[in-house]
């Protein structure tokens, strides 16, 4: 159902306040150069710090921006239940077209729990639902089985698998088939997962790198794999300097860097420290961002 390359876009700042005018033109210079869907409140939107109504705030207005042109694909998730719920519902309501749901963070569920959490929120809103694995930030990874046994429900269409271990995603593809797709969490093995059946990438690079990540991903449904493959190795010393320091600290950095947006954060993360700020900038300078 969503394929390709989908932004997880940043959210703009002025001031310690949503930027609404920088935000409405990120959409724009997304899908000017092909992005194929937008997720707007996902980990690169900063949703961890976003309020409530700041939170839906964005939502809408990607929404609205949009206009139907791609599908919006709103950061839904929570370790409430009933807040993830709630949330997606008032996405479903504002429009979107599909939620992003990431699995409960810092109380750690068991993957029983982790079932009727996903299978609660699937039943009570009808609305495509992508499942959401970054143990990384989460404490959580939700096995390959788990994924297995949630596939099968209507609601549930796939999920972002962002361990960064093609093995894991294998073993997914294997043992899901075509019940549900998979689709990239990491801009650095976009290519290979594809290579074993991924529908895309939930991209980071693609809000400085747009063109490239759905030239890559276009030219791999075309059959062009050379260009896909080419792509891939251009852009892996880029794709890796997003994840210098904590995401999104890099790329709103490098979107500050090209005059696109503030590069502001929300505390408690911070500036990119100095150092890394000069190895990012010798690395758009090679890429010719800036």
């Amino acid at each position: 159902m969503f394929k390709g390359s989908i932004v997880a876009i940043v959210t703009p700042f002025a001031n310690g306040a949503v930027d609404e005018t920088k935000l409405r033109e990120l959409v724009e210079f997304q899908i000017e150069n092909g992005t194929d869907a937008i997720v707007p409140c996902g980990t690169t939107g900063e949703a961890s710090t976003l309020d409530y109504d700041e939170h839906m705030n964005v939502v809408k207005i990607v929404i609205d921006q949009v206009k139907k042109r791609v599908p919006v694909i709103a950061g839904t998730g929570s370790n409430s239940t009933s807040e993830a719920i709630e949330l997606s519902q008032q996405a479903k309501d504002a429009g979107a077209d599909g939620v992003l749901l990431v699995t409960p963070y810092y109380n750690k569920p068991t993957q029983e729990g982790l079932v009727r959490h996903y299978t609660a929120i699937a039943d009570a809103v009808a609305l495509p639902q992508i499942l959401y694995n970054v143990p990384g930030r989460t404490g959580v990874n939700m096995l390959p089985d788990t994924v297995a046994r949630l596939a099968p429900h209507k609601n549930i269409v796939a999920i972002k698998e962002a361990t960064g271990s093609l093995q894991q995603a294998s073993e997914i593809m294997a043992l899901c088939g075509e019940k549900i797709d998979v689709l990239s969490g990491d801009d650095f093995i976009t290519f290979p997962m594809m290579a074993c059946g991924a529908k895309g990438v939930i991209s980071v690079l693609a809000n400085i790198m747009p063109k490239a990540v759905a030239d890559l991903t276009d030219a791999f449904f075309a059959g062009d794999l050379a260009t896909a493959r080419k792509i891939h190795l251009e852009t892996l010393k880029i794709s890796n300097a997003m994840f210098i320091e904590s995401n999104p600290i890099p790329v709103k950095t490098a979107v500050g860097l090209m005059g696109k947006a503030s590069d502001e954060v929300r505390l408690p993360l911070c500036p990119m420290g100095e150092a890394n700020k000069a190895k990012l900038v010798a690395i758009m300078k090679e890429y010719k961002l800036i």
